[in-house]
């Protein structure tokens, strides 16, 4: 009798699912024509990014050389790295750093630059976007601040200081350890305005004008009052699209250090974990510890990622 009951009882719940099934492939088919548009870079992500993700955590167990086939080796590599890698350490301090600094700043400074150009003339919205957005595409932005801060008389702010007085010889910004973690961190704020800006101005532009005008009748007073109660809750989506480049941005931060300053940095001091899994994967060929750094990486990510998730989930309703 009571697995009589059992049945009756799961016959609506397979019907339920089996009645979401169909209207999802309802909905494919109606939108087929938005996923072929969409299939081009998904095969392109799934290749280039969804497996090798998937392939790197059984790769971490293993020594790989990229010549032998690889071999089994436990949680040595995971072992190694957070007990006798004391580079890898200093890797994870620098990565801390530059993610406090460069992620939560630059998502900020995102926001506010998007705001701040909504409010002009159609013609300086879109000069502003491109001037901001535009560093996150051109590598040659490396050479112009490589010129910039160069350590000999050449170098832009050496020879303004040098005319000005406030310095006597040239101050070398990308060798020396008292300088290079700041430099590191102003051109990585600089190119950091790329999809996630783009995402935050197209926030503004799609809020609806008739909520202003009902918060205005409500009581609205100034812009502040709108920023924070029409605003910010309208743009749920697009406040967690940018957060979640902001993040990997953060955390992947290296390459403005090796473009600038080399790799390895002096005395590790702008090493970070990309740079390290770059390193022992792209130099010494260590794919199975290359494989391990990595997939530590991705899943102190990933954490953070849930958690920006749960902070901005009550803009998402």
């Amino acid at each position: 009798m009571a697995k009589s009951n059992a049945a009756v009882a799961e016959k609506p719940v397979l019907m339920r699912d089996r009645g979401k099934f169909r209207n999802t492939l309802h909905q494919m088919r109606v939108n087929i024509g938005c996923y072929g548009m969409l299939a081009p870079f998904m095969i392109l992500f799934t290749i280039f990014m969804i497996i090798p993700v998937i392939m790197s955590l059984p790769m971490g167990f293993t020594n790989f050389n990229m010549v032998q086939f690889p071999k089994f080796i436990g949680l040595s590599n995971f072992y190694t790295l957070f007990l006798n890698d004391d580079i890898f350490l200093t890797a994870v301090k620098n990565t801390l750093v530059f993610a406090i600094f460069t992620g939560p700043f630059s998502y900020v400074l995102s926001f506010f630059l998007a705001w701040l150009i909504n409010e002009m003339h159609p013609a300086l919205k879109t000069i502003f976007t491109f001037v901001f957005y535009a560093p996150s595409m051109t590598p040659s932005v490396y050479v112009i601040w490589q010129l910039l801060f160069s350590g000999d008389t050449y170098g832009y702010f050496n020879s303004v200081l040098l005319d000005l007085g406030f310095i006597n010889a040239p101050v070398q910004w990308l060798t020396d350890t008292a300088y290079m973690f700041g430099v590191v961190i102003v051109v990585q704020l600089w190119i950091s305005m790329g999809a996630g800006f783009l995402a935050l101005r197209a926030g503004f532009q799609n809020i609806d004008k008739s909520m202003y005008e009902a918060g205005a009748i409500e009581g609205i007073k100034n812009r502040w009052q709108e920023l924070f109660t029409i605003t910010i809750p309208s743009m749920g989506p697009q406040l967690l699209f940018a957060a979640v480049l902001q993040i990997s941005a953060a955390f992947t931060v290296g390459v403005v250090g090796q473009s600038l300053i080399g790799l390895p940095s002096t005395d590790y001091k702008v090493h970070t974990i990309m740079n390290h899994a770059t390193d022992y994967g792209t130099i010494r060929y260590e794919m199975g510890y290359a494989s391990a750094i990595c997939f530590v990486l991705f899943a102190a990510m990933l954490l953070v990622n849930k958690f920006i998730n749960w902070l901005l989930a009550k803009y998402l309703d």
